[in-house]
């Protein structure tokens, strides 16, 4: 994890204290994580000659609470998952189980991954998950624990979010986002601190509660929660780049409008031939 910025402990901590009220960022959380998983499986079928998408050993190695996990595992792929934060791959678990899904989880830090080698046909690091790292070491050594994951010939896919576009407009902020609750409405959103490089920013992640005391002892207020965490805006020609040097190849993005996924996609491949470390890690 990151060696400049926010150590990993405090990433872990956002998301351990984010896992109880992760899936209110949604409007309709089950929605997402049936269109999520329909976008994923369709290119992982797509890259590797299946027209059905499904029936694969994936890995999800940012699964948070489940959000692409438990949709992947109910199409019939055989879905592991794994995440920095013990309580949200905790959640997950208990959300799969909830559904009769099976998904094993546990915790682990992507550049570290607990698996052996080639156990997976595909890996799956999304919702913007990757750019936690703040440094290339880091990045490079994730991206290479993915590859070393992967069978020969299979493929990872890693969304983040249009940082092509973002970092040109360097936004200050996030729209709210409205989740309808018979309590009232949860709203969230983030306010967006950019660094002189232009390419790091540290975000506040609001999150408005209703059941707060509306002044004066009135109820009908919001209890407001605040959460802090860092970004790397890695664009994607960095990102294609990083992929390359961890021994990655075939690297292609795909945009939301094309996949139906709701963040641009870089899917990669470990080469078939490939059977030891990349010519990079020995540079």
């Amino acid at each position: 994890m990151p060696t400049q910025g926010l150590p990993a402990a405090t990433v872990r901590h956002f998301y351990d204290d984010l896992a109880a009220d992760y899936d209110l960022m949604y409007a309709d959380w089950r929605a997402s994580i049936e269109r999520q998983a329909a976008a994923l499986s369709g290119m992982i079928g797509a890259a590797l000659g299946n027209s059905e998408g499904a029936g694969y050993d994936v890995l999800d190695c940012a699964c948070g609470i489940g959000t692409q996990a438990l949709g992947l595992a109910a199409l019939g792929h055989r879905v592991t998952g794994s995440d920095l934060s013990p309580a949200a791959a905790a959640r997950a678990g208990r959300e799969a189980a909830a559904r009769g899904l099976d998904l094993r989880t546990t915790a682990a830090d992507m550049t570290r991954l607990p698996f052996g080698d080639g156990l997976f046909d595909v890996v799956v690091c999304a919702d913007n998950s990757l750019p936690h790292l703040l440094t290339p070491d880091a990045v490079e050594a994730a991206l290479g624990e993915m590859r070393r994951v992967l069978r020969p010939g299979g493929v990872l896919l890693v969304s983040t979010r249009p940082y092509d576009r973002l970092r040109r407009e360097r936004p200050a902020s996030t729209p709210p986002q409205v989740r309808e609750e018979t309590t009232g409405r949860v709203v969230t959103f983030q306010l967006w601190h950019w660094r002189p490089d232009g390419e790091r920013y540290d975000l506040e992640h609001f999150q408005l509660l209703p059941g707060g005391d509306g002044g004066e002892g009135e109820s009908g207020g919001y209890e407001v929660r605040t959460r802090r965490t860092s970004y790397w805006a890695l664009s994607q020609e960095q990102l294609t780049g990083f992929a390359g040097r961890a021994g990655l190849t075939d690297a292609a993005w795909h945009e939301a409008e094309e996949s139906g996924f709701f963040q641009p996609v870089l899917v990669a491949r470990r080469p078939a031939t490939d059977t030891g470390e990349p010519e990079a890690a020995h540079a």
